[in-house]
């Protein structure tokens, strides 16, 4: 499991991810997944901008790609909420599907980098019994549709502002955004991206998982 830690500042090779501390969550009454404590990304939709002082910190893992052995992996948090349309999303939905989740903000850089490869891995695996889920934090919901529109994304996401949906991944929580989690047929976690994804990596993960491993 991943520990949450403090850091004096966040190291250079990771000022592309803003990151997400679980103390700096609690202190602003788990408001917002990407708070002022997050650092990389370009401010939020209220502008809010990289940590400062006090805030610079990051979780353990951030800009890595983790896996886990089928034996070893860890229950998925809760998937539920109103969908960017205003729509109620049915978790019945993704029962025995593989299910890749996506946390991503419009606010984002890293997430507009990484939209096309999101698109065409789902495009290229959803045959398999595979469902992908965005989930879309601190954000507008008109922001959160344009972007959804501009890069053609056809699989749902979560609007979720509060952020309430990663505090649910407690055993292996995203810690930055953007974050891709990839869930097997028995809703635990198989891999966590915290990094920003491509089309062929994040491919190869999903086919494998999908087969069984």
């Amino acid at each position: 499991m991943i520990q949450w830690r403090s850091f004096s500042k966040p190291p250079p090779q990771h000022r592309e991810d803003r990151v997400i501390t679980r103390r700096q969550l609690i202190a602003a009454g788990a408001v917002s997944v990407a708070a002022a404590g997050l650092a990389g990304c370009a401010g939020g939709a209220s502008g809010d901008g990289a940590s400062r002082g006090g805030l610079g910190a990051r979780s353990l893992g951030a800009g890595t790609l983790q896996t886990f052995a089928v034996g070893r992996r860890k229950l998925a948090g809760a998937l539920s909420g109103d969908l960017l349309d205003g729509s109620r999303f049915d978790p019945a939905a993704l029962t025995g599907e593989v299910v890749v989740v996506n946390f991503w903000g419009s606010w984002c850089a890293p997430c507009r980098k990484e939209a096309p490869d999101l698109e065409a891995a789902w495009l290229a695996t959803k045959q398999l019994g595979v469902v992908f889920l965005g989930v879309d934090l601190r954000d507008t919901r008109d922001k959160a549709r344009a972007f959804a529109g501009s890069y053609r994304i056809s699989y749902p996401s979560l609007f979720d502002p509060a952020g309430r949906t990663a505090l649910a991944f407690r055993d292996v929580p995203p810690s930055v955004v953007p974050a891709t989690v990839v869930i097997d047929r028995s809703y635990r976690i198989a891999a966590v991206y915290r990094r920003v994804i491509q089309r062929a990596e994040l491919e190869a993960t999903v086919r494998a998982v999908a087969a069984g491993a």
